[in-house]
């Protein structure tokens, strides 16, 4: 051999080789996570409420099951109903798998229904899971009066709102037209912790709330009448809550119940985490794996049993699913909800 090709056989080998541990310092956790860089889990409330919650109880456990096990550093982005955090996912996170988020279960309903400030298109954006699907129940204090939907089309029901996108606003505005309910909102609260606040010194008279919210924060107040649960709304009646009436059978036409159907869409969807679009496939694919395996792990478990939430998780491939039939909705009913919830 000589010396050209020798020269040119051990370049070869050592680029082989220099191939093979790269490939070996990925494989170990090098990858989005180098250098002790952390996971960045944006939450689109401020603290105290159901989303905050999800999101830091997750957060506690996902990143042993990351490659690499970074820190998770939870960083709230409250601003119109999480539109501003699902907003900041799609146009300015990076696209490396550092970066997820917790939105509101409504905040896909945005772009389609022409929402002001939903910057980002849910069919493009990356679904990474949810750790439960959701109830919705319209409660009000016992002091207020209120027992049945009935009662909310006779009188006023004062309720707290959270913002644009998201439960505590949408289903009111709409089922005040819908329905004939006479809701009356009062805007301005960061969290649903804040509106239980409000109930507490009589400032409001209820709200439209997740069941695992309501549970979770203020574990008496179904328990010892503190509140009414007025009727709750889902993909389908929650069996704990038998004798609730559902807002699909508080409908009387057809029209009523596609619209209703549409409305609460949303539940299915139930605690979204999503990441930018874009994603390469094994990023998508590692953050999915990390959080159904979050799902399984007993700590995490143990976890949400002692903060009194449901786990019922779905994983991503469901909710990309769900998004695309709800985004096939026929177009007259998505402009009627839309001009609706704005």
């Amino acid at each position: 051999m000589s010396m050209i090709k020798r020269r040119i056989g051990f370049g070869a080998a050592a680029l082989v080789a220099s191939t093979i541990l790269a490939g070996g310092a990925l494989a170990q956790g090098a990858g989005p996570f180098a250098g002790g860089k952390p996971l960045t889990m944006l939450i689109g409330f401020g603290p105290g409420g159901g989303y905050d919650t999800w999101g830091r109880t997750v957060g506690r456990h996902i990143g042993k099951h990351l490659p690499g096990t970074p820190n998770v550093i939870p960083q709230n982005m409250p601003g119109a109903g999480s539109f501003q955090a699902a907003s900041n996912i799609y146009n300015i996170a990076p696209k490396d798998g550092t970066v997820m988020a917790i939105i509101a279960r409504d905040a896909p309903l945005g772009p389609i229904t022409g929402a002001e400030g939903a910057r980002f298109d849910p069919l493009k954006i990356s679904w990474i899971g949810t750790p439960t699907t959701e109830t919705n129940v319209c409660i009000a204090t016992a002091k207020s009066g209120l027992l049945t939907p009935k009662d909310i089309t006779e009188k006023t029901f004062i309720v707290g709102d959270t913002g644009a996108g998201t439960g505590t606003r949408s289903y009111p505005k709409a089922l005040t037209e819908i329905l004939g309910m006479k809701f009356k909102l009062i805007s301005g609260f960061p969290s649903s912790s804040d509106v239980f606040l409000a109930m507490e010194r009589g400032e409001v008279d209820g709200m439209c709330e997740s069941l695992d919210s309501v549970s979770g924060k203020r574990p008496n107040w179904l328990k010892d009448k503190v509140v009414n649960i007025l009727f709750q709304g889902a993909a389908e009646p929650n069996p704990e809550l038998k004798g609730v009436p559902f807002v699909l059978d508080l409908a009387t036409t057809e029209r009523q119940k596609s619209e209703i159907r549409f409305l609460y869409a949303g539940q299915g969807i139930g605690r979204p985490f999503v990441a930018p679009p874009g994603l390469p496939s094994d990023r998508l694919k590692m953050l999915r794996d990390a959080f159904n395996a979050t799902m399984k792990d007993p700590e995490f478990i143990a976890e949400v049993k002692k903060a009194n939430l449901d786990l019922e998780p779905e994983d991503g491939e469901h909710l990309e699913a769900l998004i695309k039939q709800i985004y096939a909705t026929p177009k007259d009913i998505v402009d009627k909800i839309g001009k609706l919830i704005q």
